[in-house]
């Protein structure tokens, strides 16, 4: 059985689940019908629906999809197929959303300002369409017609198309909504040998597993006619097809080309060819074949790039993509442990690297332990000899050496306390100054105001906040970094949460455990970066966030 899921989008119309015996179709529809009607001559597909339908086949359609409407459709694809499926097709047009976590499809009628939660929640998952088509192996094709937008994406959102994880043995065609969809209608009427050079005449780039023709949607119609081989023909044919299965088995430079030199005009010559120039630009050839058997999943891969990080290696990211930065990560740890630096791993690396990465996460957590210890100690008899007093001076000394200290909340309450009092007592030009200058809490605001009012009742706040912008200089110089990092994570509600309740685990008091990073988050972070040696800033980075894992882990 043969079934192929079309995407493109305006009205839903989804059709039962009644499968053909040749091709079974989906269609989501989530492109411009001007577009359509233009270049097809018709808005809502219907005409290729009809097309398909006279070749045999039963097709669902839905346009100008909405949410639900997407998975409803590709759940009834989905559940459709079984082991009789031919081959499968799946075309997605409209317009698409990357994330660190993978691709979307995004509802027809999307509107205001998109976020990272909207994509998440209401988009539709490129890995779900690409789980459908890896069970394919050599039957798959995936059509990606992108819609253009001019929006300005926040931090977090692309609308570049990663084609690295294209899983082995299927075929991607890529390129903008009209041509896919010019493609598309033309596909009605192709046979196997048509579909790629089509794809390419209509625009589309060829991505992932591009085999000199891809004999998809040949149904009982359209099937090539029959020639029966003489016998000298069959003796050839049974030949070449034992020479194949050899450089097959053995998968070497030297079995292509025997293979190729006995039949240069083979069958199997263009595979051949193939595997022959994969071998030749590849030094690490049998090692990356190996990786690529074990079939690591996206998760998979970022536990490892998480392990690599935690020793010190650097990825360039935490993504679940192995490109330069984690294979690069991979051939240091590879020559340090002496393991053959070929970039790719083993099962047996994968595992070491695990172990070492749980030994040295123990290792950190302790030395983290040891120095948080002796920072509290620190604190505690700080405080003693300064806010304990329970005068102004002791607390404003307190907050200067442990601004997120144990006590810092209690010292920060007394001080506002007593700001309060004086701003009572004070006289009106004297407050309105210095008010002034707490809306902009600024050094430069607080010099200001220490220039204008050097008698003002507030003398001593405007020196003790301009102590803590030259302590911290560092701290605040980062920060717009540091919250651009944080951003470009991606963090959802339920990640954030994640992160507040190790925290409490930690003892570092983040306050409500709501996904909500407000100062006692900060402070808490800012905490436990300073006690494991990371750089103190009070946002989640890379390293903060592999270091928060590690911990869960060992708890």
């Amino acid at each position: 059985m043969k079934r192929l899921a079309l995407s493109m989008s305006t009205a839903v119309a989804l059709a039962s689940p009644a499968w053909a015996d040749t091709s079974d179709l989906l269609i989501i529809g989530n492109s411009d019908p001007s577009v359509l009607q233009r270049l097809i001559g018709n808005g809502d597909l219907s005409d290729v629906q009809t097309a398909f339908q006279e070749r045999g086949a039963e097709v669902s359609l839905a346009t100008g999809a909405d949410a639900e409407s997407m998975r409803q459709a590709f759940r009834a694809f989905t559940d459709g197929l079984d082991a009789t499926t031919d081959d499968v097709g799946i075309v997605l047009t409209g317009r698409f959303v990357s994330t660190i976590a993978g691709s979307y499809l995004l509802p027809a009628e999307t509107s205001g300002p998109l976020s990272l939660a909207q994509v998440l929640t209401e988009g539709f998952a490129l890995d779900s369409v690409y789980a459908v088509a890896a069970q394919y192996p050599g039957r798959a094709l995936v059509v990606l017609g992108e819609t253009e937008t001019d929006e300005t994406l926040p931090a977090g959102l692309s609308v570049a198309l990663p084609l690295r994880d294209i899983p082995q043995g299927v075929t991607v065609a890529i390129g903008p909504a009209g041509d896919a969809a010019r493609f598309v209608n033309e596909l009605s009427d192709a046979t196997g040998e048509d579909v790629l050079p089509l794809a390419q005449t209509a625009g589309l780039s060829l991505q992932g597993f591009v085999p000199r023709e891809l004999p998809l949607f040949l149904g009982e119609d359209t099937a090539l006619p029959q020639v029966e081989p003489d016998t000298q023909d069959q003796d050839r044919s049974a030949a070449d097809t034992s020479a194949w299965e050899k450089a097959l088995a053995a998968d070497t430079e030297a079995a292509y080309e025997t293979y190729l030199a006995a039949f240069p005009e083979g069958q199997n010559a263009s595979d051949a060819q193939e595997r022959l120039t994969a071998i030749q630009s590849e030094p690490f050839y049998r090692e990356k074949q190996a990786e690529e058997d074990l079939a690591l999943s996206r998760d998979s891969r970022r536990e490892i790039q998480r392990d690599l990080s935690l020793l010190g290696y650097n990825t360039r990211g935490i993504d679940g993509i192995f490109g330069r930065g984690t294979r690069g990560a991979v051939t240091a740890w590879q020559n340090e442990n002496e393991q053959g630096a070929s970039g790719y791993l083993t099962s047996d690396q994968i595992a070491r690297l695990d172990a070492q990465a749980e030994r040295r996460a123990a290792e950190l957590e302790e030395e983290a332990r040891q120095r948080q210890a002796e920072l509290e100690r620190q604190d505690r008899t700080f405080w003693s000899e300064t806010g304990a007093q329970g005068d102004e001076a002791g607390f404003r000394a307190y907050l200067k050496r442990f601004p997120d200290g144990i006590y810092a909340e209690e010292a920060q309450g007394q001080l506002d306390s007593i700001e309060e009092q004086r701003r009572a007592q004070a006289e009106d030009e004297d407050r309105l100054r210095w008010q002034e200058a707490r809306d902009t809490d600024t050094e430069a605001g607080y010099r200001a105001y220490l220039a204008e009012r050097p008698n003002g009742a507030f003398v001593e706040e405007a020196r003790a906040r301009i102590d803590y912008f030259n302590n911290n200089s560092e701290q605040i110089a980062v920060q717009p970094q540091a919250q651009a990092e944080e951003a470009a994570l991606g963090l959802n509600e339920a990640a954030r949460r994640l992160a507040e309740a190790r925290l409490n685990e930690l003892g570092l008091e983040p306050g409500a455990v709501d996904g909500t990073f407000d100062e006692d988050a900060r402070r808490a972070i800012r905490r436990y970066q300073d006690a494991r040696k990371l750089r103190v800033s009070g946002y989640l980075d890379q390293s903060t966030v592999v270091r928060l894992m590690a911990d869960s882990i060992l708890r």
